[in-house]
């Protein structure tokens, strides 16, 4: 359980394509075995302390002739941003991944100073 001392919680979402390999065989779509892709994202806002991160798939584009195998996750979690990571492996062929994730986490007070 994540408890945030006071009532400065932030909420912040997004949206990203993470990759879309299909246009140009790119090593998702192409490959085979153990692939992995990672994407940086930048909050509009420094969090007080790490938040809490959640990732999910909203889009996925696939071929239909092999399995559909994913993984997707938050990594490198710090105040400023983090890396969505997806991974697919075996025969699974991926052209596009959107990701939507969102971020809930505690924020400075207007009223905290820092001195030095």
């Amino acid at each position: 359980m994540k408890r945030i001392r006071n009532h400065l919680v932030g909420i912040e979402q997004g949206s990203n394509v993470l990759f879309s390999d299909y246009e140009h065989d790119g090593k998702m779509w192409a490959g085979e075995g153990p692939r992995m892709h990672r994407k940086k994202v930048k909050f509009s806002e420094k969090f007080r302390s790490i938040p809490a991160v959640h990732v999910s798939i909203s889009m996925w584009d696939t071929d239909g002739e092999t399995n559909q195998r994913a993984d997707i996750s938050a990594d490198k979690i710090t105040t400023n941003g983090f890396e969505i990571v997806f991974r697919t492996w075996a025969d699974s062929r991926v052209a596009r991944i959107r990701a939507d994730w969102m971020a809930i986490g505690e924020l400075k007070d207007g009223d905290e100073w820092e001195l030095y």
